[in-house]
Parts: structure tokens; sequence; C-alpha cells
């Protein structure tokens, strides 16, 4: 074959990406899941794993929202109604009721005058980044954003592209300082919460530093936060991290629908006219079809549940189980970073230990995610568990007792 060539180098790149732990690997398959009963919360079943049930403590979906009989059934009449997916992009051959609706629904969740949906969380980064940031634009990103934010700012047309150390507000002023003296305007992005570690951006600290520095750039410092970790999940009333930090509104808030929400799909909630230069700018919105109208509307079931008292105790019941698991690893005198977030990170500080450790877990029904060195950096390796509203007492108990056997070489 005339690519055998080519063939062989990728075969060697992959046996790096191995060898280096970059690697990941085939993934997972569910076959089906285990309703909850007596007790414990739902448990999924595996390919290749003889109808054993698994307790998974590896997933964004924070609420559970995903098989909720509410959020099912507008999807399915939605999808009855008006069929599997959008037919083409939006500005070609129209959009969705359901997209309208939502669309509404979530700019009015988050106070905001206006909303757009995307297909990912990730395409909406890559598509709002870009056209705000101008040959004399200054970005400012803090070193732990997500792979998203890396890449939108890899995208932008500016030169003038500055990271500064995760949270130290010191670092962001200086940036600041240094790009007013070349750049016409700033952008600062962050994330919400941090997935990886499961703590949130000082947001006060941030939108108070872009204000004290707005008058310094002929064209201001704006504000863009990526809070799909937080949306749905943190506050108590699932606002995230501006619930959380108190910082009032952002300029531009990127969340997901994939997450929290249960569902697929991201978006952006702004200002009216932000939204109407993203809606002609964003190339990710331009150019790939929306979410399907069956997605949209299972979404707004989601976002109106959570908007309830249904989702304030939810929410409640999502703080106590984070609460649980992480009294229970201080008990056992392992380490992890506490915090109200649903990410509980277990420091375990060596890949070796870590990736036994997650095979450990496996191997006793548990699934969690192991994190080493390079996803994170070399001293950081950790076990990332993930809290949803659909674990009980006893699924945060079965979990710490997996722990408690563990070998500790």
């Amino acid at each position: 074959m005339p690519y055998q060539r080519l063939e062989q180098v990728l075969s060697d790149e992959l046996s790096a990406l191995a060898q280096s732990g970059r690697r990941k690997g085939r993934e997972t398959v569910f076959t089906g899941i285990v309703p909850a009963a007596g007790g414990k919360g739902p448990r999924y079943l595996l390919a290749g794993e003889g109808g054993k049930p698994f307790l998974r403590m590896n997933s964004n979906g924070y609420l559970g929202l995903a098989m909720a009989a509410e959020v099912r059934a507008a999807g399915e009449a939605a999808v009855r109604a008006m069929g599997t997916g959008p037919g083409a992009v939006r500005f070609i051959s129209g959009t969705w009721q359901p997209h309208i609706d939502l669309e509404t629904q979530l700019a009015r969740f988050h106070g905001r005058a206006a909303a757009m949906i995307f297909n990912s969380a990730y395409a909406a980064m890559l598509g709002i980044l870009p056209p705000l940031i101008t040959p004399d634009t200054a970005v400012i990103s803090d070193e732990l954003n997500h792979n998203c934010i890396i890449n939108a700012m890899r995208l932008a047309r500016s030169e003038w592209k500055y990271v500064y150390r995760h949270l130290d507000l010191e670092e962001l002023a200086a940036r600041l300082m240094e790009a007013a003296r070349t750049c016409r305007r700033a952008v600062i992005v962050t994330d919400g919460v941090f997935s990886m570690r499961g703590d949130h951006a000082p947001l006060a600290g941030i939108m108070a530093m872009a204000r004290a520095h707005d008058d310094a750039f002929a064209e201001g410092v704006l504000v863009v936060v990526d809070d799909s970790h937080g949306v749905g999940a943190y506050g108590a009333m699932g606002r995230g991290t501006e619930e959380v930090t108190q910082c009032g509104q952002v300029d531009i808030l990127v969340g997901t629908l994939g997450k929290a929400f249960g569902v697929n799909g991201g978006y952006v909630a702004a200002s009216e006219t932000l939204i109407d230069y993203l809606r002609e700018t964003a190339a990710s919105y331009i150019y790939s079809n929306p979410i399907g109208p069956g997605e949209a509307a299972a979404a707004s079931a989601a976002l109106a549940m959570v908007d309830g008292t249904g989702g304030r105790a939810m929410l409640a019941h999502l703080r106590q189980m984070t609460a649980r698991l992480e009294a229970g690893l201080s008990a056992q005198g392992l380490e992890t970073i506490p915090g109200a977030h649903p990410v509980v990170p277990l420091m375990i500080r060596d890949t070796a230990r870590t990736s036994a450790l997650v095979s450990h877990l496996r191997q006793h029904g548990i699934l969690a995610t192991g994190l080493n060195f390079p996803v994170v950096p070399k001293g950081d390796e950790e076990i990332r568990f993930q809290i949803s509203a659909d674990h009980t007492a006893a699924d945060i108990d079965e979990a710490l007792a997996v722990l408690q056997t563990a070998p500790t070489a």
C-alpha cells in the first residue's frame, strides 16, 4: 500500500505515546445500566466484564440527569415531532423552536440578555475567542486552563499571548500592565472550575483586576470564563463559580449542556451585542450543525429541573456526598484538595502508584480516573473522583472501603 511508510511513522508515534504514559488506549464500552436499588445508586455494565456491575465515579454528569424521566421524555417528544437531526447549519436552513427556547432559557438562568448554543463547549471556545482577539489584542490565560482555551488561543491572530501562574492575581496584574504598553484590547480567559483539581478561579479578584485596568486599553478589558464544570453543579443554586465567588457577571460565560445538565452541547451567555457579533463571526457556530432539536428540548427540561426546588435538593445532596468522600479520605490519612466542588482529587504524587490504585479500584467495581504526568505536572499525579447526585452514602462508603484494602506499596 502507498501509505505503509506513513503508517510506520504513526505506529512509532503511538509507541512513544505509550512509553511516555500519554496513550489513552481503548475506551471503556458501556452496555447497560442497572437502576438504583437497595440504598445504592445506579451501576453500569461494561463490555467484556461478564455482567459485573460498576460504580461510576468518573463521570461529569454531576446531577445524574441523563437518565431523569423528565429529561428523556422531553427529548423523545421533540424527536417524534421534529426528527433526530437539525438538517444543516442554522443560517442555511433555519433553526428549530427548541433551539430558540433553550437559548432564551439559558440567558434567563444566567441573568444575561442573550445566549447562543454550540454543538459542544469546546466548539464554543474555539468559535468565540479568535474573533474577539485582534492582532493588537492581548490574551491572558491561567496556566491550568483547559485544552479548548489553549487551542483557541493558538487560532487567534494576536502575537500578544500571556500565561500567568495558576490563580496568581499579582502575575495577572503584571501581565495586564505589560500588555497595556502595546495593545488596544485585553482578553482575560480562565476556567471557572479547573477540572483536574476541583479548585476554582478567584473570579471576584479577576473582575476587580479587569475593571482596574480597563482604562489602560483603548478598547477595554474583557473577561471570558469557561465554567463548564461549575454551571449546574456548583453553588446552592447551581449557577457555578459566579455564584460561589459572588463576583457579579463576567463579560462572557461559556457553559456546557453535557455535564451537570446531562445532555449534549455547549453555549455562550453575554450581552445582546456580543452574542449578535459572535453569531456572525464564530466559525464553529456558522459552519457546524447545532445539536438536534431533541437534545435542545431535553436540555431545556434539565435546566428547568435544576432551576426548581428539586434542583436545590439535588445540589444539597451532591454537596453532602462530596463532603462524605473528602472526610473519608482524610480519615484514612489520604491527601486531597478540599472544596465544595464534586471533583475530589486523591493526590498520589507517583505515576506507578496512581496506575496501580486505579487498577485496584476497577478490579473491585469502582471506575475512577487516574491522571499522570504529563497530563498533570510531575509530582501532582492523582486519582480524580467525581461525585454525582445519584450517588448514595452507601456508594461513597463502598469506594472508601475499597481504597482501604489497596496495597500500600
